[in-house]
Parts: C-alpha cells; sequence; structure tokens
C-alpha cells in the first residue's frame, strides 16, 4: 500500500525556489558576459577588416565620386552571412511548451511576420547609411548621437525607468567616445567633409534614427512577441534560440533588400574593379569580404544576446565602450599619421568606458541581489510563523 505523500511544506519550497533562483541568475550572468564578449570581438574585427579593405582599396587615391562607392556592398556584408546560424538553431533544443490550459491568446502568425518585416526594413536601412556616414562624416560622431537616441527610444518605447547609475553609465560613455572614436582610413579629409556638410549631417541623422529605433522594436518584438509564442511555451521564457531566430529572420530580409539595392544601383558590376585595385590581391580581397561578414553576424548575435537578457539600451553602451579598445587595436595595427598612440586622451577613455560599465553592471548587480533579498524575506517570514 502506497504511503500518502502530503502538500511540500512552505519552508522547504521557499528554499528550493531560493536555489533555483540561484541557479537561473548565476547561469544569467554567464550569458550577459559571453554576449559581452561577443560585442567586443565582433566589433574589433569588423573596425580592423574595415580599416583592412579601405587601406587595400586604395581609397585616398581615387577620384572623389570613387571614394563613396561600394556601400550597397557593405551593407550586404553586414547580413548576408546569416545561414551560418541556421545549424546552431536547428541543434539547440526546443523550449518545453506548457499545456494551454487557461486558454492563453499567442500572438498571431501576421505579428512575428510583421515584426520581422519591420526590423529587416531597418537594419538594411541604417546598414546601407551607415556605410554611407563612415564616408562622410567619420566614425566619431556617428556613435554619440546614437546612444542619446537609444536613450530617448527606451523610455518611451520601452518604459525604461531610468536611475542614477544608468544615467552616470551614459555620461561616461559618451564621454569616453567623444575623446577617443577608433580611427577610420575611410573617413573623408576635411576638403571632402566641407563638400559634403549638409548632405553628411543627413546621413548621420537617418542611420543612427533607424539603429536606435531598431533596438528599442527589437526589445519589445522579444517581451511581447516572441516570447508569449506557442512554440517558445507561451510563458515569457527568455531562451538564446530567439536570438537566433530574430538574426536569421530580419538577416534574410535585410539581405534581399540590399541585394536588390545592389543590383539596381549597378554596384555589382563594380565588384570586378574593386578586386583589381585591392593592393594585397583577389584573394585578400575575398577573404577581407568574407570575414567581414562573419564578423557582423558575431556582433549582431552578441547584440540581441544584450537586448534579449537585459535591454537595448545596455546593449548600445557596450558596443560604445567597446570604441576605446577598438580604436586601440587599429592603433597597433595599422600606421595612421597624427595619432598620438596611446596618449592621455586614449587612456581616459578607457578608463571611461570601464566606469561606464561598472556602473551599469552594478545596478544590475543590484536588481538580481534584490530579487534575492526579496525571496529570502519571504523564507524568514514562513520560519517565524511556523515557530509562532
Amino acid at each position: 500500500m502506497e504511503e500518502f505523500q502530503g502538500p511540500p511544506e512552505p519552508g522547504r519550497h521557499i528554499t528550493s525556489e531560493i536555489r533555483s533562483l540561484a541557479l537561473k541568475q548565476r547561469k544569467w550572468w554567464i550569458s550577459v558576459f559571453f554576449f559581452v564578449f561577443l560585442i567586443l570581438a565582433g566589433d574589433s574585427l569588423v573596425m580592423l577588416l574595415l580599416n583592412f579593405y579601405y587601406v587595400q582599396n586604395n581609397r585616398s587615391e581615387n577620384d572623389q565620386d570613387q571614394q563613396y562607392r561600394g556601400t550597397w556592398t557593405q551593407a550586404l556584408l553586414q547580413n548576408v552571412a546569416f545561414p551560418i546560424l541556421i545549424p546552431l538553431f536547428f541543434i539547440l533544443p526546443k523550449p518545453e511548451t506548457v499545456s494551454d490550459q487557461t486558454n492563453t491568446r499567442h500572438p498571431p502568425f501576421l505579428s512575428v511576420l510583421l515584426l520581422y518585416l519591420s526590423l529587416g526594413v531597418l537594419v538594411s536601412v541604417y546598414s546601407k547609411l551607415y556605410a554611407l556616414a563612415r564616408l562622410y562624416v567619420g566614425w566619431g560622431i556617428l556613435v554619440p548621437a546614437q546612444l542619446i537616441l537609444t536613450s530617448l527610444f527606451s523610455a518611451f518605447i520601452n518604459r525604461l525607468k531610468f536611475n542614477r547609475w544608468i544615467i552616470i553609465s551614459i555620461i561616461f560613455t559618451l564621454a569616453a567616445d567623444f575623446f577617443c572614436a577608433p580611427a577610420f582610413s575611410g573617413t573623408p579629409t576635411e576638403d571632402e567633409s566641407y563638400t559634403y556638410g549638409i548632405k553628411a549631417w543627413l546621413i548621420l541623422i537617418f542611420p543612427t534614427l533607424a539603429f536606435s529605433l531598431s533596438l528599442s522594436l527589437t526589445q519589445l518584438g522579444f517581451e511581447k512577441v516572441l516570447a508569449k509564442t506557442k512554440r517558445y511555451g507561451g510563458n515569457n521564457k527568455k531562451v538564446f534560440r530567439m536570438v537566433l531566430e530574430m538574426q536569421i529572420f530580419v538577416s534574410f530580409v535585410a539581405t534581399l533588400i540590399c541585394l536588390v539595392g545592389l543590383f539596381a544601383s549597378g554596384e555589382f558590376n563594380e565588384l570586378k574593379g574593386d578586386s583589381e585595385r585591392f593592393k594585397k590581391g583577389r584573394t585578400y580581397y575575398s577573404l577581407s569580404l568574407v570575414g567581414l561578414a562573419l564578423s557582423w553576424q558575431v556582433w549582431s548575435v552578441g547584440l540581441l544576446g544584450l537586448v534579449l537578457l537585459v535591454s537595448g539600451l545596455f546593449a548600445d553602451v557596450v558596443h560604445m565602450c567597446a570604441s576605446p579598445v577598438v580604436a586601440l587595436l587599429v592603433v597597433l595595427a595599422f600606421d595612421f599619421k597624427d595619432d598620438d598612440g596611446f596618449g592621455w586622451q586614449r587612456r581616459g577613455a578607457l578608463l571611461g568606458s570601464v566606469l561606464a560599465l561598472a556602473c551599469y553592471f552594478y545596478y544590475l548587480h543590484k536588481t538580481k541581489k534584490k530579487e534575492m533579498a526579496e525571496l529570502n524575506k519571504r523564507e524568514n517570514n514562513n520560519n517565524n510563523s511556523e515557530e509562532a
């Protein structure tokens, strides 16, 4: 005869919850640091390979019109390597689905499709316009404007609550990038910047707007659409498989748009000339393009991972804090004139980036610590009531 087992004691149940939360938080921190590493690695590789591409492409020796071509190619490279993520997407185990006994309404397929189409359009827009903006106005002015817009969109779209640690982190990040932007061999000369002054500012506004908006909409899509779909359990659980799905489908849409732009603009016919102008030859030209495409995917997965686990603002802060590190790597790898190497500005920018990340990580630590403290408080209350 089987022994009757009553309901578990409340104290034991809360103790198991504490252990489960501690394990969950540990996995969460490991995932966050992993995605931060992907962003740092992706940013570094992209900037190094972009500088290598423009140095080897004899950009400074070409006529002014030629200097600003090839932007559809660069936009395509930012998205086209998404198929390498497809095997990983199917290898990862599917999340367990919960029985739908509460008649929970799942987002319709049309909502998911609309999410991917809108984000794909935004990604293709900022991929193309960022490629232009880097050549017209350089790199340094793009990133600060981007973070300011991301902060505004996070406040209004994602309802992010700003506290003193987030604000201090933003200030340190802006200061770090103001003093030390990565050197870029595609940056225009003073004469070119003056000629295209008004056009450059217009090109600056739209890509930063599209990028910042895409971060906020991606976060909204994770929370309100993907996390509630039936294939992810419909219980708001966030898993790495969501990042891969988002990246694959959004990049697919963006790739189609960039391919249309590449052929419609006639830029496809210029690829042969680009490979012939490449100083290192066609083999290195092809390898640089492949390396750029793969590096962009590393960066994108890291960015989307932080958007999923934390927020779009935090992802942008990490992306910007990578700039001083990338700037140092570029100086070590390439011989740019009038560069002070590891001068006081570069050292100050590195310190600012460290402080910015430290402030934001401290805020995240306090948030997780508060969750654990609330659960411990529940356990103490239950123990006191049992003793009474």
